[in-house]
């Protein structure tokens, strides 16, 4: 197909029912960007004997070095299928695990995803990922099993036995499918269970017999799966060009065979055969131990072909074939000494992967006019908001989502997923255009008079005046040129200093325009707010009083997304996904646009890695700390996962994915957005304190007995000395502390929570704050509106909380929680367990009516005890970090009042508290923000603090999951540089039908820096980890331990100086705090001497 020209691709915006959105998706180096470059070449764009090599829309040099995609790009594609033309916008995404949230950026944009699985390798861990995004997003997928020339030339497998492995591969990508439906039937039928049960308003009498399967064997979940005779999977070669569907060959042996188009491609792929003297087609092929259809008529040409071409290289034989196909090869691909040149010459011509891939998009993805209600419900309700109780103009905005009209008086609604960055040169407006007919001219003839006279100047010294006068002219022509020149590269070298950023955007109603004026708004702006503030019918362009999170801007330019290249447009309708530039001042990283401002602002994007690697930035030199302050925020603006912030240290830090999503950042900020020399810390490694129970056996694993007891008491009346004044601390580990002023008295005990409770806290932060929420506003005597279904959602935790907090020391500890901590929603409980002392329960949300009946006060000073639990759980006694899976229980709070009386120095003071006193007999509220609020806020925190190290500590460390492929003879070795770092095996497969084994382990992050690199380099390249952040670990051993009982005494020395793992990691972060750490710098230091000396 020739190059397309935009006026085309332009007109065929307009035809919604004709566009296309599509992104590529897979796991890493499954070859999603060689399947793209093969897309590309059919529009004309790059030569198709490049395709694979050149990887088009990997445009940063980085991205070519590595080889791997860091960031996903855009570009329009036309396909022309019969009389029909379609506007393909096709989205290439990264599948490398530090960048999934690029993923997740082109995956909200899109209809429709083409799931690429390598043919070998199977289904991967990110191939489980990008389908789990794509069916959260509401996506249709088609399947592309790429790379089956591997299983020719590098497996050996036979046409039967490749089959096999197919059907294997469709069975591992159904299974995930089938999981993620499964779970949405069952959620869906629980709701309704209660629902029914709500509107009956008798019970039935008999017994209820709840049946889970139910749901799914009515529900028609035929669409879902993937499946050749369905025309949504495609086998392909993108390396070599080729790929086809079950349809196409189909069409080409109906003819052949003269049977009807429609019973082959329901044959053509399962358990069918063809019986050559009934000539019909007949099941059981695998019963009777015959050749499957697909074997006969389809892999066996295939595997022929590359028999002829690669393995034996057969002129003769190869002759044949392109003679049979009707084919035309170059001369010049015949004589290649590369037969896989020759080989993609006959394939792209037989089954042109570009033709297979785009047709089953066409028929099978929907338009963005096909667009679901309940996608569109999903987009539109944010946060713990159901759509029902949106006000009622953004709920009729549902229908203009649905009908994706194109008309002049429907409202612009546009969806900002991420912002990049361009370099100056790339802008369409600063390319340099090519000249015209007459410019070229003008210059040729210039140049050949300045010429002209430069030679009759050398050869007529007589005439030294004509050449003189010729040579002024000379350079004065010169200098102009000169001039005219500089005047050209003056204003882009100023511009190229300004970084621009365009927005990665999809229209979803109404027409953009340029220099249109629109409102952006941000996640947190409320539509129900908005239209009470602003008058009935307003727009952008009227002068409106300030609503939060609401800005109004105009939209400068916009362009069509070619790749590596810009194309500016007037105008862009609805369905297409467009660049929009000069909204870096209105945007951070995604928004929403809209002329109505009814809309409300779409859900957030899921993210499915976590940022969690950090390091400190500094400039290399001091004076340029605002070019890095200015870089880091246009980083933080180009990288929808980058983090930056500042700590309290007012060190710079940047947090990222992982390591190789660190590099990228780092090099960005060198080379494009500070553009100065900076040097980064090691990573910052985040670490959590927690509390365990006592453990049953020492270090040399006997069990502890009665003189390992005796050495704890003792140690224990040592410890009891190192106490401050007004802090008492007994054997069972309550901690009792009293504020300075002898005004009040706290005890508190440490608890460890049981690991599934902090799990369980920590997967429902979302809940948990906004319970807090709730118990804000009810404090302040205003009610925040939450949804029935958040509503179960907190009364389903709280059983869960219940049915995990269970015995004696746990009873009635779910209606006692005070507090979460850190930041009021973390995994750490605060326990109220004070006698005769009952407060507001923090589940008041879901006990409404109850605390209705029953009026509960907050005792004055109840926010001083909840702030300093914040503060102690924000950073702990061991290394200032946070705590994790800790229970602290106030047995006892006692404020005494009359020796504030008598104890205060001054006369005023007395009168304030005498004050105080009288307004608390009176009812009234006490200052909690007075002095006293803070002592007790202070001594909070120092008891929990002193709570906590009266207990056994250890630190939790942050753990990855890895999964390993690698072959059998590199096995040693992966396990090898596992546990040199600390890995932990989980377990190993062996993956059928090939010699590679699956290695799943958990690594800590501490290790994990220059783990890949090690792993690739140890084994040659042959295995390659994909870390994911999965959990935190208890380090088993105790950072403090010293040894107590005989044995150990004899295992570790006196000194007991082995390495101590969870001390190690310790005192490095307590020496990059800059706390102080306990180490002798020389120990036991002696003179050397020699034997020679001695005599």
């Amino acid at each position: 197909m020739g190059h397309t020209s935009l006026e085309k691709l332009i007109r065929l915006q307009r035809k919604t029912s004709s566009i296309r959105n599509i992104c590529i998706l897979a796991h890493v180096d499954h070859g999603k960007t060689t399947l793209a470059d093969c897309l590309v070449a059919s529009n004309g764009i790059i030569s198709t004997r490049l395709a694979g090599k050149l990887r088009y829309l990997d445009s940063r040099e980085d991205e070519q070095i590595r080889g791997i995609t860091m960031k996903s790009s855009a570009i329009s594609l036309h396909y022309a299928a019969g009389e029909s033309e379609y506007l393909i916008n096709l989205i290439d995404s990264p599948g490398h695990v530090d960048f999934s949230s690029e993923v997740s950026t082109a995956v909200r944009l899109c209809d429709g995803a083409i799931v690429v699985v390598d043919a070998v390798e199977g289904v991967c861990p990110q191939t489980q990922a990008v389908l789990r995004q794509a069916w959260l997003e509401n996506i249709r997928p088609v399947l592309v099993i790429n790379k089956i020339d591997r299983l020719i030339i590098e497996l050996k497998l036979s046409p039967q036995e490749a089959y096999t492995h197919l059907q294997k591969i469709l069975e591992q990508v159904n299974a995930v499918t089938g999981t993620l439906f499964t779970s949405k039937v069952l959620e869906e039928r629980a709701v309704k269970e209660v629902e029914v049960q709500e509107a009956l308003s008798e019970p039935s009498s008999g017994e209820l017999v709840y049946d889970w399967s139910a749901g799914l064997e009515e529900t028609d979940d035929s669409h879902l799966y993937f499946s050749p005779d369905q025309g949504n999977v495609v086998f392909a070669s993108a390396i070599d060009s080729w790929g086809f569907s079950i349809h196409q060959f189909a069409q080409i042996y109906c003819q052949k065979m003269g049977v009807r188009s429609e019973v082959l491609q329901k044959t053509l792929w399962g358990d069918f055969y063809l019986n050559a003297k009934a000539k019909k087609i007949m099941k059981g092929a695998q019963s009777k131990g015959k050749k499957p259809l697909f074997v006969q008529l389809v892999l066996d040409n295939i595997w022929s072909l590359y028999d002829a071409v690669v393995t034996r290289r057969d002129k003769e034989k190869v002759e044949k074939i392109v003679a049979s196909l009707g084919l035309t090869v170059m001369a010049r691909d015949l004589r290649h000494s590369d037969p896989k040149v020759l080989l993609s010459a006959i394939c792209s011509q037989w089954l042109p992967v570009s033709q297979a891939v785009l047709s089953m998009v066409c028929e099978k993805l929907p338009s963005p006019s096909e667009i679901g209600a309940e996608r569109v419900e999903r987009l539109m309700s944010v946060g713990t908001r159901r759509f029902d109780s949106l006000p009622e103009k953004t709920q009729e905005l549902k229908q203009v989502f649905l009908d994706c009209t194109s008309e002049e008086t429907a409202p612009v609604i546009v969806f900002v997923s991420k912002m990049f960055a361009v370099d100056s040169k790339a802008l369409p407006q600063n390319r340099q255009r090519p000249l015209t007919q007459e410019e070229i001219t003008q210059r040729r003839d210039l140049a050949r008079q300045r010429h002209a006279e430069k030679q009759a100047a050398s050869q007529s010294p007589t005439a030294p005046t004509q050449a003189s006068s010729k040579l002024c002219v000379c350079v004065y022509t010169d200098a102009l040129c000169a001039q005219t020149e500089a005047l050209t590269v003056k204003p882009t070298a100023e511009e190229e200093e300004k970084e621009h950023f365009i927005a990665f955007a999809r229209v979803y109603s109404g027409v953009v325009r340029r220099g249109q004026r629109v409102f952006v708004l941000g996640p947190k702006y409320d539509p129900a707010l908005s239209l009470r503030t602003l008058p009935d019918g307003c727009s952008a362009a009227d002068p409106l009083p300030s609503v939060p999170h609401l800005a109004c801007c105009t939209l400068e330019h916009l362009y069509m997304l070619m790749g590596r290249e810009l194309e500016e447009l007037e105008e862009v309708p609805a369905g297409n996904v467009l660049g929009i530039g000069g909204m870096e001042e209105f945007i951070l990283k995604s928004a929403t646009i809209s002329t109505s401002p009814a809309c409300p602002p779409f859900t957030p994007l899921n993210f499915e890695a976590t940022p969690i690697v950090r390091v400190a930035i500094e400039p290399k030199h001091p004076s340029e700390m605002p070019k890095l302050v200015r870089g880091m925020r246009l980083l933080n603006q180009a990288d929808p996962c980058a983090e930056v912030l500042i700590q309290e240290t007012g060190e710079h830090v940047l947090v990222t994915a992982g390591e190789v999503h660190l590099q990228r950042c780092l090099d960005d900020l060198r080379e494009r957005f500070a553009k100065i020399g900076i040097s980064a810390s090691k990573p910052i490694i985040p670490f959590r304190e927690t509390v365990i129970r006592p453990p049953k056996v020492d270090m040399v694993n006997e069990e502890m007995g009665r003189q390992q007891k005796v050495a704890v008491i003792h140690q224990a009346k040592d410890e009891q000395s190192k106490y401050p004044e007004g802090v008492h601390v007994d054997s069972t580990g309550l901690v009792t502390l009293t504020t300075p002023n002898k005004m009040a008295t706290v005890g508190i005990r440490a608890v460890p929570l049981p690991e599934e409770v902090t799990r369980l806290l920590e997967g429902n932060s979302e809940l948990i704050r906004t319970m807090e929420q709730f118990s804000l506003f009810a404090r302040e005597g205003k009610t925040l509106e939450i949804s029935q279904k958040t509503l179960e959602e907190i009364q389903g935790f709280k059983s869960k909380l219940e049915g995990l907090l269970q015995g004696h020391k746990w009873r009635n500890a779910v209606e006692r929680i005070w507090a979460f901590g850190p930041r009021r929603c973390g995994p750490n409980i605060l326990l109220n367990s004070v006698e005769g002392y009952r407060r507001p329960s923090v589940w008041q949300c879901v006990e409404r009516e109850k605390e209705k009946s029953e009026a509960v006060m907050l005792r004055d000073f109840d926010n001083s005890i909840v702030s300093g639990f914040q503060l102690a759980t924000l950073s702990g006694p061991m290394c200032e970090e946070p705590l994790m899976g800790v229970c602290f229980s106030v047995e006892s709070w006692e404020i005494k009042f009359s020796s504030q009386l008598t104890q205060q120095d001054s006369v005023e003071e007395d009168s304030v508290s005498q004050q105080a006193l009288e307004g608390r007999r009176k009812g009234d509220t006490t200052d909690c923000y007075g002095p006293f609020s803070g002592q007790l806020i202070a001594a909070m925190k120092e008891a929990c603090r002193y709570a906590f190290q009266a207990k056994p500590q250890r630190l939790m460390a942050a753990m990855y999951t890895c999964e390993i492929m690698a072959t059998a003879d590199v096995l040693g070795r992966v396990y090898g540089v596992l546990s040199k770092r600390e890995g932990r095996v989980l377990n190993e497969e062996m993956k059928e039908g090939t010699d590679m084994f699956i290695i799943r382990a958990v690594l800590p992050v501490a290790e994990s820096f220059g783990f890949a690199d090690e792993m690739r380099k140890r084994t040659s390249g042959l295995a390659s980890p994909q870390l994911v952040f999965s959990h935190w670990e208890v380090i088993s051993s105790d950072p403090f331990w010293v040894p107590t009982t005989e044995e150990e005494y004899l295992h570790f020395g006196e000194k007991a100086d082995s390495a101590n793992q969870a001390l190690k990691y310790m005192n490095a972060v307590r020496k990059r705090k800059g706390l102080y750490v306990e180490e002798k710098i020389v120990e036991h230091a002696e003179k050397q001497r020699t034997l020679s000396k001695n005599k």
